[in-house]
């Protein structure tokens, strides 16, 4: 399709907008001069930064809404000012682009930011670390640390449907600040299961693989009651009565290059050889390092990101999730248990 049709097409749904006022899309498109050259990078760094994806060339979209419009409204009045065209409509597509796969852009561009993220956290983690570490190396790492927090929130902020990268360069980041405060101390002793039961456990919204599992873990193993409650993912406050689980400064959370799954199963002092797969494909999908290439993990992840595509909320994707990693569970027991005998037989 031409850009001269695409153009053609959203200006008549500019047309229509005016008389629908649930058009769920910003439209900006721009006609800027070839020079100079550096406007029209000024221009798609803004863009970017709004976090707006091309659907053409000079054809720009965003989820409609009135931060989003007065956000975009300042770079059309920039392009007008030097020199540019500019036209900003609020739309629905009725041809051509469905919506899905408008947030299939969305998402795509939002994991390319959060796989750098995620390699740059690896690459601050490879690095040495703990108390024998010169002063000047640790204050270099903590800097790092508190500069891609700074830059996944500012992903975060645009990740206006969830793209599933963020479980990753998340969880990565919370295992570095993880290491900083434990200053090379190790993972933590174990506890209890009995200290554990009849609390609220608390978690960050948007829950992914290693919440979700970590949910059902906690469920199955330490409270069937136990209740959960999902809040934003930095400042909050535990009340009393709450363990916080897989977020920043939470009493269970990513240590060292364990996700929070197999920091619980540590913890907790679990020896039950059904939960060692299970743990080892919720790392791959979690951390992305393919640490233990296990090949059942492509289709666990495909089927935990349908399910989060599928279920906007927590309390849904709990219920759905947990009954996939029950049933995961199941498989990997009975394996095992079939492997057990055939070690007693030979």
């Amino acid at each position: 399709m031409s850009d001269t049709v695409v153009t053609a097409k959203i200006r008549l749904l500019q047309h229509m907008a005016a008389h629908d006022s649930d058009a769920p899309w910003l439209v900006l498109i721009h006609q800027i001069p070839p020079k100079p050259a550096y406007f029209r990078v000024k221009v798609w760094r803004r863009l970017q930064a709004l976090g707006a994806v091309a659907i053409k060339n000079s054809v720009y979209v965003l989820p409609r809404s009135d931060q989003a419009r007065e956000d975009i409204e300042w770079v059309l009045r920039e392009i007008v000012r030097d020199g540019g065209e500019a036209s900003l409509c609020e739309a629905s597509f009725v041809d051509g682009l469905r919506d899905d796969q408008i947030e299939a852009l969305f998402n795509a561009a939002r994991d390319a930011d959060y796989g750098q993220i995620a390699e740059e956290a690896r690459r601050v983690g490879a690095l040495p670390h703990g108390p024998e570490i010169p002063e000047d190396q640790r204050a270099q790492g903590e800097a790092d640390v508190a500069r891609l927090n700074r830059r996944l929130a500012d992903v975060i902020a645009i990740d206006f449907f969830g793209a599933p990268g963020r479980e990753a360069a998340e969880g990565l980041l919370a295992g570095l600040e993880t290491r900083m405060r434990s200053r090379g101390e190790g993972v933590a002793s174990r506890q209890r299961v009995e200290d554990l039961r009849g609390r609220t456990w608390v978690t960050r919204k948007g829950i992914h693989v290693d919440r979700i599992a970590s949910a059902w873990l906690i469920r199955r193993v330490v409270d069937p009651d136990a209740r959960f409650k999902f809040v934003p993912a930095k400042g909050y406050r535990p009340e009393r009565g709450e363990l916080r689980f897989d977020m920043f400064e939470a009493e269970f959370t990513h240590e060292g290059d364990c996700c929070t799954f197999e920091v619980l199963v540590s913890r907790l002092g679990l020896d039950d050889r059904a939960l060692v797969p299970i743990a080892e494909i919720v790392h791959d999908i979690d951390l992305k390092d393919e640490k233990f290439g296990r090949p059942e993990t492509a289709g666990i992840d495909h089927l935990v990101t349908g399910l989060a595509m599928a279920h906007k909320e927590d309390e849904a994707r709990l219920v759905r999730g947990s009954a996939l990693f029950a049933d995961l569970y199941a498989y990997f027991r009975r394996k095992s248990r079939l492997a057990g005998r055939l070690e007693e037989i030979r």
